[in-house]
């Protein structure tokens, strides 16, 4: 187990698992996103000026990718525990658990916008 007075953390092969797992989360939170956009663009209201023309597709379109964002962040902290116990180096997975939660908090706070307050 190392002394987290060292800051000997560098560890290759968990920094590219952490990496590749931020990435996937990243890319899933996309496609996400572009199949509510397209799903958005067939609803209902087709002749409308906006692509978000209604309530639910605005919803749907703010809330699918941060949840998975959400979880992804979270999975991420999981996995520092994991690697924490085993005597691993946690803090890569840390960064990548905060890195996904500022994204989702990034993404959420800019698209708080598409949805209508009464």
């Amino acid at each position: 187990m190392t002394n987290d007075a060292e800051k000997r953390w560098s560890d290759d092969g968990n920094f590219r698992r952490a990496v590749r797992y931020s990435l996937a989360v990243l890319t899933a939170a996309a496609l996400v996103c572009t199949a509510t956009a397209i799903w958005s663009a067939a609803a209902q209201c087709r002749d409308a000026d906006t692509l978000l023309c209604d309530t639910p597709a605005r919803a749907a379109i703010l809330f699918g990718p941060g949840v998975l964002l959400l979880l992804g962040g979270i999975g991420a902290f999981v996995e520092t525990i994991r690697v924490w116990r085993r005597g691993g180096t946690w803090p890569i997975w840390q960064g990548a658990g905060w890195f996904l939660f500022l994204i989702m908090l990034f993404y959420l706070g800019l698209g708080a916008s598409t949805i209508p307050g009464d």
